[in-house]
């Protein structure tokens, strides 16, 4: 069993920036691949970026490529989502996410635990 809780979301200009992170519990966390999802109002939960288990490979989103950056340290249990270039389309409700698996997976449909989600607010 994995205990998710995501911190650092915020309201934040565009073209600002801010860093998500993602605190696990449980002394398996190096073994799970993370990502990071959200789901802004009247949508469905959307990919992020994903990180597998060693954080060795990284995923994106298109949307995302080139202003995010997905990061884990194992000794600390957490994972970072490192969002530059913020858009007011960012704005949505971020949630960190745990798959049972070493690589890395995109799908919400593949994870395994989620976290309660922080809000990201992007205004114009």
């Amino acid at each position: 069993q994995v205990q998710l809780v995501e911190s650092g979301g915020g309201l934040v200009q565009a073209g600002g920036s801010l860093r998500l992170s993602c605190a696990a519990s449980g002394r398996t966390f190096s073994s799970y691949a993370m990502g990071w999802f959200r789901q802004a109002p009247g949508k469905e939960r959307e990919f992020v970026a994903a990180v597998s288990w060693s954080g060795g490979s990284t995923y994106y989103a298109d949307s995302v490529k080139g202003r995010f950056t997905i990061s884990r340290d194992n000794a600390k249990n957490t994972v970072y989502l490192q969002m530059n270039s913020l858009k007011p389309e960012d704005t949505a409700v971020y949630y960190c996410a745990a798959a049972t698996k070493r690589y890395a997976v995109t799908a919400p449909s593949g994870m395994d635990y989620w976290g309660k989600g922080t809000l990201v607010t992007v205004s114009s």
